[in-house]
């Protein structure tokens, strides 16, 4: 019989103060507009994840290659990568679909993520398996029969515990590649189910290529699961990839400070906004604009067939067609 238990791992000072250090920046973020990027920074950031993902479990495909495969250009590559590729960019459009608490959508994104690539994606593995670097085995596996029990005591923690979600999106990445549930692509449903936790609390991570730092950092990426490994908690992991979002934040509010455009304003409003809204809800996602310019975006966006206006003065209200 196997006995739900929290997943080992401490909070240490450095942790804390990571969460701190992250929670600051997703703060300066969301001041500066950037939990949700322009179209062109998403895109770029999206083909980076997908490079980067892929380019630490060996894709030989490069940057401009991804690109031209999601344009719907030829390719000439080894047929493995190409479809690598296609999958990755399949389940990277399909994140918003998915719940992170949901061990049937987990399944279903390593369906999307595997198929054409293994036989039975999606499926729990029926085998034993071991990790093995250069000649000797790294780590072996839980046997395949707690596999079940153990990913539904590790879906019960994400629902359950009331850790930060940075702190629950480490454990579970690591936890998952410890059990190694599927007998191939653990490593990539680590990272995009990391992203999809993130996600939820701070929409930014959709956009926030973190896996490219990783892919930089490989060498202490797989030291740091090792170290884990063999303390038998996931401490050493959380700290790690903790400092890649902390750098990845620190680059983005580097480098994307954004002064919107009426346009850009329209877009980003409509991308957070389903319910009906006035113009001071509009004015309080955007601190800094005056009443007249409010007025002005409103109205543009009634013009391009983006809004339906009802009522009339302080009654007026409006609505995303």
């Amino acid at each position: 019989m196997i006995v739900s238990m929290k997943p080992p791992y401490e909070i240490t000072n450095t942790i804390l103060k990571l969460i701190s250090s992250i929670s600051e920046k997703i703060g300066e973020v969301n001041a500066n507009y950037l939990n949700r990027p322009s179209p062109q920074l998403r895109k770029q950031n999206k083909l980076k994840t997908i490079h980067s993902s892929l380019q630490i479990e060996g894709n030989t495909l490069t940057l401009e290659q991804i690109t031209a495969i999601i344009e719907n250009k030829r390719v000439i590559g080894p047929k493995k990568d190409v479809i690598e590729v296609i999958n990755a960019i399949d389940i990277y459009d399909k994140l918003n679909e998915l719940s992170p608490t949901s061990e049937k959508a987990f399944r279903k994104a390593h369906n999307i993520l595997m198929k054409g690539l293994i036989d039975k994606p999606g499926k729990y593995r029926t085998q034993s398996v071991g990790i093995v670097k250069e000649t000797k085995v790294e780590h072996l596996a839980s046997p395949y029969k707690n596999v079940p029990f153990l990913m539904k005591d590790l879906f019960d923690y994400l629902k359950k515990t009331d850790d930060p979600n940075l702190v629950k999106s480490c454990v579970f990445h690591y936890e998952m590649e410890f059990i190694h549930p599927f007998i191939d692509g653990n490593g990539r449903m680590g990272r995009i189910w990391q992203t999809l936790i993130l996600m939820e609390k701070y929409p930014v991570f959709e956009f926030l290529p973190f896996e490219t730092l990783i892919s930089k950092n490989q060498k202490e990426y797989y030291n740091a699961l090792s170290i884990s490994d063999k303390l038998g908690n996931s401490t050493a992991f959380i700290e790690f990839i903790l400092k890649q979002i902390n750098v990845s934040l620190k680059e983005l509010l580097s480098q994307n400070y954004r002064n919107l455009s009426m346009i850009e304003r329209i877009e980003y409003f409509m991308s957070s906004r389903k319910e009906d809204f006035t113009r001071k809800d509009y004015m309080e996602v955007f601190k800094g604009i005056s009443t007249s310019t409010a007025s002005r975006d409103l109205k543009k966006g009634i013009e391009l067939g983006l809004f339906m206006k009802t009522g009339a003065k302080n009654k007026t209200k409006y609505k995303i067609r």
